[in-house]
């Protein structure tokens, strides 16, 4: 197996496939997976030894799924990628824009592109995946029929791009996560990311957030997600600057242990290129 075997979220040409490209470079062995819980699994079985998976999109917010996976999983954050997002609407060859009825895709890229295709007024049929939806319509032949996805993905299938730039914003990016065996060691510029909970009771997340505080460690994200055990208990995850393995953080740590409930760490890893 090569080391730099990547498994990801749906077919060639998916924005997690271009995601891992630009994060391995030609290195990358590209593994299609049609869900993310089978994403998951292949790197747990060794099958694969990396991931490359969703976490959130700056018009949408969260990709939920993924962090119920992290709680579950003992696989470790490794890296992390910063990816704009260009959806271009894509037809069979031939097909002119003005005869589209139809458009599939994944539903976070149908949302980030509602106003677009609100004023064209298409209709909307979810699908899995961008790049899948593309294969669909091609396999099926679909007319007055069109896809959501990059412009690669077009690339791939051999489909004609109607219209790009379609998203509500161009500022459009998604943040993924890259997961491996263990983290990443120390670079100087790196992020930490943990799960933690508290107890049910009044003061108990302020209590975790001054600890925070008190070190002077800067968050850089925080997250509630349901213990799906309790009604309205809630995990909180959380990223924030320094390495697991640095003394401050490590000190950190050791405090957040006394204050939470629960801590979980996800690991450490180079904060995203700018």
């Amino acid at each position: 197996m090569d080391d730099a075997d990547v498994a990801f979220q749906g077919e060639r040409g998916a924005y997690s496939e271009g995601a891992a490209i630009s994060y391995f470079g030609e290195k990358l062995v590209p593994i299609s997976c049609r869900t993310l819980k089978e994403v998951f699994s292949k790197v747990e079985s060794k099958k694969v030894n990396f991931a490359v998976v969703p976490m959130e999109n700056s018009l949408e917010g969260s990709v939920n799924e993924s962090y119920d996976l992290l709680l579950e999983s003992n696989l470790k954050v490794r890296g992390e990628i910063e990816y704009r997002v260009n959806h271009c609407l894509i037809a069979n060859p031939g097909t002119k824009l003005k005869e589209i009825r139809e458009v599939y895709s994944h539903p976070q890229a149908l949302a980030q592109c509602r106003g677009y295709l609100s004023k064209m007024g298409f209709d909307t049929v979810p699908a899995y995946d961008t790049a899948g939806s593309v294969l669909l319509i091609k396999e099926k032949k679909l007319e007055k029929t069109a896809a959501i996805a990059s412009s690669r993905a077009a690339e791939i299938y051999g489909m004609k791009v109607l219209a790009d730039k379609i998203a509500g914003s161009t500022r459009n990016f998604t943040r993924f996560f890259v997961l491996g065996d263990s983290d990443h060691q120390p670079t100087g510029a790196d992020k930490t990311s943990i799960i933690f909970s508290t107890k049910h009771q009044p003061g108990a997340l302020y209590a975790v957030m001054k600890v925070f505080a008190s070190n002077k460690i800067n968050l850089t994200k925080i997250e509630s997600r349901p213990t799906k055990r309790t009604p309205w208990e809630y995990n909180f995850y959380v990223d924030f600057e320094g390495h697991r393995l640095d003394v401050k953080i490590q000190k950190l740590l050791r405090t957040l242990d006394q204050a939470a409930v629960f801590v979980k760490i996800l690991g450490s890893y180079p904060a995203a290129r700018k």
